[in-house]
């Protein structure tokens, strides 16, 4: 059975401030011994304890705490672009000419917890969301390493929820994916890092994602319908560079983000007959009636589960406000 691992901290502020690692039963948690300082040392050292806890020990009401992101700051950001069919298509673009896997970072500074604000920066008119399955390394990989799905469970150590926000008038006229998707608090993850056992692991393409924003549902898709799936990224991730215990990597986003491309003759004219400084002014005049992108006070909802409820990576909720 999977186990949720929570990163806390009290709200009273007469209560021990010190950061802390829980499993999660029901309402309440039971606390680890140890407070690890990065996920990196939960995952090496904590993991073993975490799944021996039992609900005889949860003694922390969840109602007390503040629950922060179960990835550190500290960690590597990965992250996978154009991933799902649905999401290349509605961006205009033709799955079959994309055979690579497309590979970005996000600086972990922008990482933020699963209830906190998404600060939208004043000059950002055009600010998106996207759900997406993180994936955290359970071991260091310092070689190429060939993973399949089998063997999943030898190199993940469990999920969360990632929102990959988006500043679209930045990451597309500028063509810059870490500028756009950087800022602070531009990706909540968590509230979990869910645990899950060697055989769970052959469910993660059942595993359906939802984002809605003041409640009506924006994005839905499982996971199978990935084109590139987490083996086979790991194994191409290890062959470029080392990777870390407690590294998160974002594996994209399905259809039903506010950013969509225009139709084929916008499009065709776009290409050729209008200058770059035109064509990027016309997306973000045209973005500015889409009332599909992100203003103070929305509030998105994240969720991602199979459909029988027994894996289950809880629910982020976080709100927008203006910098």
């Amino acid at each position: 059975m999977a186990t949720p691992v929570v990163r806390f901290q009290f709200k009273n502020p007469t209560e021990r401030q010190t950061i802390q690692w829980g499993v999660l039963f029901g309402t309440r948690i039971a606390p680890l011994a140890q407070a690890y300082e990065t996920t990196g040392e939960f995952v090496l050292q904590g993991m073993a304890l975490a799944k021996a806890c039992t609900v005889d020990q949860a003694h922390i009401p969840l109602a007390d705490v503040q629950l922060l992101s179960p990835v550190t700051r500290n960690q590597q950001f990965l992250c996978q672009g154009v991933n799902y069919e649905s999401h290349v298509r509605e961006s205009g673009l033709n799955p079959a000419s994309f055979p690579f896997n497309t590979i970005f970072t996000k600086s972990p500074a922008c990482i933020t917890g699963p209830y906190n604000d998404v600060i939208r920066p004043r000059h950002v008119q055009l600010l998106d969301y996207e759900i997406e399955l993180g994936l955290v390394l359970k071991k260091d990989l310092r070689e190429s390493t060939r993973v399949t799905p089998d063997t999943l469970h030898e190199v993940l150590a469990g999920l969360t929820i990632v929102n990959d926000v988006s500043a679209r008038d930045v990451q597309l006229p500028q063509q810059q994916f870490y500028k756009g998707k950087s800022y602070r608090s531009f990706g909540p993850v968590g509230p979990y890092l869910l645990l899950l056992e060697p055989q769970e692991w052959k469910r993660l393409p059942q595993l359906r994602m939802s984002l809605s924003v003041n409640g009506s549902v924006r994005q839905n898709d499982v996971c199978g319908s990935m084109i590139h799936p987490p083996h086979a990224t790991l194994t191409e991730l290890s062959g470029l560079h080392d990777l870390a215990a407690g590294d998160l990597i974002a594996t994209g986003t399905p259809s039903g983000c506010a950013a969509k491309a225009p139709g084929k003759a916008a499009m065709f004219i776009a290409k050729h007959l209008l200058s770059e400084e035109t064509k990027w002014k016309l997306f973000i005049r045209n973005g500015l009636k889409n009332p599909l992108y992100l203003q103070p006070n929305d509030v998105m909802e994240l969720s991602i589960r199979t459909d029988d409820g027994q894996i289950d990576l809880g629910a982020q909720r976080t709100r927008v406000v203006p910098a």
